[in-house]
């Protein structure tokens, strides 16, 4: 995704929304070190207020980070036509500024791959084989393991802190063979005709929850990721290319019948530097009913939602726009509701 003149950059923006800027930087982000006694008490409470928190000594090697994201970079700056081969999205594969088939665009290119073994998609084995020399399936699934296995750690500390019993009935569903889970990698170009949109900045991947269970995500120093808090403002997260951002998904939010919540985040594109992110999603099986968990359940407390597959709630969430409030559907329509 190269641009070579003013003229042709607005083009390009054309269809792609812009905001106001936003100057506050937050430093109140919660930081979890996974190595700490108290880890799963503040995993809970960073969930609860935020949705999200920043979580470092987490045990995956930098090497893994550093040869992914130089693989990566690799192949986004290749000849869009040899970008092309890998795609158009199936879901997973190479799509440019479309996301999903909504009429949803940004300021991104991006390669979605599955992370079941037992599903391989024939557009993630095309980035593989068309680029052998530049983009090692081994980097990927060195990568990917390894944050597998945190993440796995990450929600058995979650269940602790909430009182699951067992511990493992979240981290089951995402080491359960039909897991429905994927790995996205996200390349957000520098885009220096942005002072031509009047000071306003350019959406790279427009405001969204995930709908899966939770996201880990790890980016470059380059900013331009931010959430949402709860009185509705939006306020950037500071880069750090060390650790790890881990995001409650819908699917974890109904769970926990709304105690721990979704977060609404977006990206915002830059002017000089690129962005280059790498977000796994944990997903439970497509035949899991998701529903409160009985053992988070005060007695008398009524489920805030109707009890739905993943693959109900997959589906109707591809269906919406990206910023559509997904849960509203299965919110059930008496004894209260978790709102957006």
């Amino acid at each position: 995704m190269v641009v070579h003149s003013q003229s042709a950059a607005l083009d390009h923006c054309s269809l792609i929304k812009t905001c106001k800027p936003t100057t506050s930087v937050f430093k109140g982000i919660p930081v979890v070190d996974l190595r700490d006694p108290e880890a799963k008490t503040l995993i809970v409470k960073a969930c609860e207020e935020y949705g999200f928190f920043k979580l470092v000594n987490h045990g995956v090697p930098m090497e893994f980070f550093t040869r992914l994201e130089a693989e990566a970079l690799k192949f986004f700056n290749l000849p869009q036509s040899d970008k092309d081969k890998a795609g158009p999205p199936d879901p997973f594969g190479y799509g440019l500024k479309k996301i999903g088939s909504n009429g949803d665009v940004g300021w991104v290119e991006y390669l979605l791959l599955n992370t079941n073994p037992q599903i391989t998609s024939l557009k993630s084995l095309t980035v593989f084989r068309e680029t052998p020399e530049i983009f090692r399936s081994s980097a990927v699934n060195d990568y990917i393991q390894a944050v597998k296995r945190m993440t796995f750690e990450v929600v058995e500390l979650m269940a602790d802190g909430l009182k699951i019993e067992p511990r493992d009935a979240l981290s089951r569903l995402l080491r359960d063979e039909k897991s429905d889970s994927c790995f996205r990698l996200n390349h957000y170009p520098p885009c220096p005709e942005l002072q031509a949109l009047g000071g306003r900045n350019l959406i790279g991947f427009g405001e969204h929850t995930d709908p899966q269970i939770i996201s880990v995500l790890r980016s470059n120093n380059t900013s331009g990721l931010q959430i949402c808090l709860r009185d509705k403002t939006w306020v950037s997260v500071p880069p750090d290319q060390t650790s790890f951002f881990i995001n409650v998904g819908d699917a974890l939010q109904v769970m926990t019948n709304g105690r721990l919540r979704s977060v609404r985040h977006r990206v915002l594109a830059e002017s000089m530097r690129s962005r280059v992110s790498m977000i796994y999603f944990g997903g439970p099986p497509l035949s899991e009913k998701i529903a409160p968990l009985a053992s988070l359940m005060a007695k008398g407390e009524e489920s805030l939602y109707e009890e739905f597959t993943w693959w109900e709630y997959k589906t109707s969430a591809y269906k919406s726009r990206l910023g559509a409030y997904r849960l509203g559907h299965f919110e059930k329509k008496t004894g209260g509701a978790a709102g957006q």
